[in-house]
């Protein structure tokens, strides 16, 4: 882990020295059409890439991430959804480098963790008027994550839902799709061990959040990707109706009218088992299986945010 300046400094730097490097995933929901965009309102806001990338192919995302911090910018800008800002965040962990957010995905959960706007002019302008912050990161096993580890039906669904429905639909594609997934879907018991205490569950749906939202929509107000804590919390029960209502309810308003089970479970360490064994997807990578130990790291990863983000 290279030495890192105060966080003041560090804002210092970008805004006065400016040395940005931009890497953009062209083959996320937006990028192909954003990528020229971000350049221009970049360049127009006094920013002058050291270097910029497209990337055209997803699986050389790692090699050119690495490329790009060879060039030791005070800035890494990436552009793209939660699966492209989830990869730059393992490179940029622990490192004397901020992540800058162009949100140019479908549900773009790590932007709206760290209060960024959507639109393209206005995050832009973040990495001018914003700070930098350190926030936490999620530790899956050995993985990095920014925003979540869930288990049950999202596994299948991340490997199902169609490109064109994300396109279409947008957020909105995910909830639709697990309908079509359920009904053949069996629920599974979770025991989570936190600080000595074994919780259980019968369910369809597992997830422990680091961040603060999931699926685009806000989990709960008082959720924080910089509170040190993680947040596990299931969708419905082992029935599957309980389960259908709440995805439906999320699909039309998009807010969280009950989680069924209890309150939610919170923890800095996680211990998690399951019956049967279970994949898990960790921001959108399936590698893992339960059991599995979760931990937040306490400022893990410095980021680039609006002026009234509240960083502890």
């Amino acid at each position: 882990m290279s030495e890192l300046r105060t966080k003041a400094e560090h804002t210092k730097a970008i805004r006065d020295l400016r040395r940005v490097v931009l890497v953009v995933n062209t083959r996320s929901r937006r990028g192909r059409h954003r990528y020229f965009e971000a350049l221009r309102l970049m360049q127009a806001d006094g920013f002058r890439p050291l270097r910029t990338f497209a990337v055209m192919d997803p699986s050389r995302l790692p090699q050119i991430l690495q490329e790009a911090l060879d060039l030791q910018p005070d800035l890494l800008v990436v552009g793209g959804g939660d699966g492209t800002l989830s990869a730059a965040v393992k490179h940029v962990a622990h490192r004397d480098v901020a992540l800058g957010v162009l949100p140019l995905g479908t549900t773009n959960n790590f932007a709206r963790s760290l209060g960024l706007p959507l639109d393209l002019a206005m995050a832009v302008k973040v990495f001018s008027r914003g700070k930098v912050a350190d926030i936490d990161l999620g530790m899956a096993g050995d993985q990095p994550f920014a925003n979540l580890a869930s288990f049950g039906v999202s596994v299948e669904v991340a490997g199902t839902v169609k490109p064109w429905l994300k396109r279409a639909l947008g957020r909105a594609a995910y909830p639709l799709t697990a309908l079509t997934v359920l009904p053949k879907h069996e629920p599974f018991r979770a025991y989570i061990t936190v600080d000595g205490r074994r919780h259980e569950l019968l369910t369809h749906q597992l997830n422990i959040a680091n961040g603060r939202y999931h699926g685009g929509w806000q989990i709960a107000r008082d959720i924080s990707i910089d509170n040190r804590r993680l947040v596990a919390y299931q969708l419905g029960s082992g029935k599957r109706l309980r389960l259908l209502a709440e995805t439906l309810v999320r699909a039309a308003g998009g807010r969280w009218r009950s989680l069924a089970g209890g309150p939610f479970v919170t923890g800095t360490e996680m211990l998690l088992e399951t019956e049967p064994p279970m994949a898990a997807d960790v921001d959108g990578e399936v590698r893992l299986r339960t059991p599995l130990t979760i931990k937040a790291i306490p400022n893990g990863l410095r980021v680039m945010v609006p002026p009234g983000f509240i960083d502890t």
